[in-house]
């Protein structure tokens, strides 16, 4: 199966490179290119996108709030965003998460990081999240909007969460793989991909990200302070 891709960045010669880099791989391909967000999500759907790389910072629409169009656009629940960025340390990375974005990567990541990512994301399966910014998702998410960036509405809909389930969801947002959370759980990825699917149901999750982002909003976990 071919996994369609969507570029959206306002730099010509950067959409260039990755397209060439993208449809030199025989399972996917590139569907069309965005100069700006509005352009970007009109694509989406046009050309019925799986996957967009979008850049943040983009004339008029930037890719922020067409990344919140695309998340909440029925038509368009199919789609993962993947938000590249020059600057991993950005608050406007968590924003994008926040907005419905599956993940993020830096632009000067390598390109087998680059396609395993649109991979990744296309089976909706891991937060795209590379080993050295682990923690820049629990840092920005603790400052919040609030007193404590905690979410009284999303820390109510933990009720719905079986005990195993609250267990699941605090490893993902440890950054955790399926086979690392049945390893450190004793049970089987099949059951933790299982707790892990319940629990996006519930809490009406389009993918790991959005738990993350959940389990840190709701305050069921704590980001680190050193």
């Amino acid at each position: 199966m071919t996994i369609r891709v969507l570029l959206a960045d306002d730099q010509a010669l950067l959409r260039s490179a990755f397209r060439v880099l993208v449809d030199s791989e025989p399972d996917m391909e590139v569907v069309g290119e965005a100069s700006d967000g509005a352009e970007a999500v009109r694509l989406a759907q046009e050309r019925a996108a799986d996957v967009v790389l979008m850049d943040i910072r983009m004339p008029g629409t930037d890719g922020l709030a067409a990344t919140r169009m695309i998340s909440e656009e029925p038509s368009l629940a199919q789609v993962r965003v993947v938000i590249l960025t020059t600057f991993e340390v950005d608050d406007y990375v968590v924003q994008a998460l926040r907005a419905g974005a599956s993940g993020f990567l830096g632009k000067g990541s390598e390109p087998e990081e680059l396609l395993n990512a649109i991979r990744i994301a296309a089976g909706g399966e891991a937060l795209l999240s590379p080993a050295a910014t682990k923690g820049l998702i629990a840092r920005f998410l603790a400052q919040g909007d609030g007193d404590d960036g905690r979410d009284p509405a999303r820390s109510e809909r933990l009720g719905a969460l079986t005990g195993r389930e609250r267990e699941v969801l605090v490893q993902v947002a440890g950054g955790h793989s399926n086979d690392e959370i049945a390893e450190r759980l004793a049970v089987s990825p099949l059951t933790v991909k299982t707790h892990v699917n319940r629990a996006m149901a519930k809490l009406g999750a389009r993918d790991r990200a959005q738990l993350v982002v959940i389990a840190y909003e709701s305050g069921l976990v704590r980001p680190r302070t050193e």
